[in-house]
């Protein structure tokens, strides 16, 4: 049994395994594909991002392409299965949630695969549930910022790619200079890690952390806790798809004034400023930032060991981003 899969950065990919296949074709895995990537986002950037769906399966075969395990492979492709509707969003809507480090997901982790079909399919080809699920088994697929992790690499490069940031020739340059050393993620050079490091900074200015993720993470986290407080959603409606969720709240908005207005600044309708000293609510935004290992003349450094200026690009943006929001009505 093998399928070829295509991915938009990794190409043409042949699986064998069929632990893989059943996986991705279980239904956890099925519904991230109706969910959005960075939240809600064709209003805010124009496009709709990537799903988490491709999120997934790409952080499968970039730690296949690097010769990862199958229990790592199988980690990295199950890691994002308890993502709600709208990814991040949801740290806006429940008390449980995080504005600061959209932590909800990885709080709800674990329970949610073991009530999924997950572990019966694990089961079947004898393999440890509870061995995959432990982060510390897996150091390439997971690590805290600022390091690497396939996680990490195939988000950035994944958003970078999908609204023109890079091109593919690009891409494959930050693909061919990276490798993996002692459980580690390295550039080949001080100088493919100082511009994958200037790429990622300028993706969490401009899409995980800026002012327009800042707007949509409120925005959409204020219309969904509403729809819940009225009953027009419920919990379980939280870990169905974005279509779902979205045609439930449009059938409510002519009979409730207020979540059309809720709505409607969802839908990015309705001007807004960033205005610390007039604002009608305020929120935090994680902001990510790396510091990439490199080798040179077989020594691993860090990129802020050598280049001073990111120490304090560093410490700047790893803090959580505060926002004011002023709305129009």
């Amino acid at each position: 049994m093998k399928e070829e899969i295509f991915d938009s950065l990794y190409g043409k990919i042949e699986i064998k395994e069929s632990v893989i296949l059943e996986l991705i074709n279980a239904p956890s895995l099925i519904r991230l594909k109706e969910i959005d990537q960075a939240g809600y986002s064709s209003p805010f950037f124009k496009k709709k991002c990537h799903s988490r769906f491709d999120h997934s399966v790409g952080v499968m075969i970039l730690l296949r392409k690097f010769g990862a395990s199958l229990e790592e492979q199988i980690a990295g492709l199950i890691h994002d299965v308890s993502h709600s509707v709208f990814s991040h969003c949801i740290d806006y809507v429940l008390d449980e949630g995080s504005e600061k480090n959209h932590s909800w997901q990885d709080s709800v982790f674990e329970v949610f695969v073991k009530n999924s079909e997950i572990p019966k399919i694990l089961k079947k080809y004898h393999l440890n549930l509870d061995f995959i699920l432990n982060d510390k088994n897996f150091p390439l697929k997971e690590k805290e910022l600022p390091d690497l992790c396939a996680d990490r690499i195939d988000y950035s490069l994944r958003t970078a790619y999908h609204y023109n940031e890079i091109d593919s020739k690009t891409l494959n340059y930050f693909l061919e200079n990276l490798k993996t050393k002692d459980k580690f993620w390295v550039f080949k050079n001080f100088k493919s890690a100082k511009e994958y490091g200037e790429l990622f900074f300028k993706l969490n200015k401009k899409y995980y952390a800026g002012f327009l993720s800042a707007v949509m993470f409120k925005t959409t986290g204020d219309c969904l806790r509403y729809a819940l407080k009225k009953g027009y959603l419920s919990k379980n409606d939280l870990f169905k798809t974005d279509k779902e969720v979205l045609k439930k709240i449009k059938e409510n908005l002519k009979k409730d004034s207020i979540l059309k207005l809720l709505f409607e600044r969802m839908e990015g309708k309705i001007k807004v400023e960033n205005n610390s000293k007039n604002y009608n609510t305020s929120c935090f935004c994680k902001s990510r930032i790396v510091d990439p290992l490199f080798e040179e003349k077989g020594i691993l450094k860090r990129l802020s060991q050598v280049d001073k200026n990111w120490q304090k690009v560093l410490i700047e943006e790893m803090k959580p981003k505060q926002y004011f929001l002023k709305f129009e009505k």
